[in-house]
């Protein structure tokens, strides 16, 4: 298992990560692998997307355009719009 350490995090930036750990029950640490795992699954569903493009000979759309409707949808969902 590897560690990870990240420097010159401002102050200000650690207190919200460490209240969002915190309303979650967690460590920060354990709340800032969560976060890391779940950037890191993020290249795998692009590369999933890219695959499944291609194997089905191509499109017109690029896994770009797909993963920004994604995040319309998402940001659409959070603003509460149907």
């Amino acid at each position: 298992m590897a560690y990870l350490q990240i420097r010159d995090v401002p102050d200000e930036i650690r207190d919200v990560l460490a209240q969002r750990a915190k309303d979650r029950g967690q460590s920060l640490n354990s709340y800032l692998r969560d976060v890391v795992l779940r950037e890191a699954s993020f290249a795998n569903n692009q590369a999933l997307i890219e695959e499944v493009i291609a194997r089905r000979g191509g499109s017109k759309f690029t896994a770009d355009d797909v993963l920004a409707a994604r995040d319309t949808a998402r940001g659409e969902r959070g603003r509460g719009v149907a």
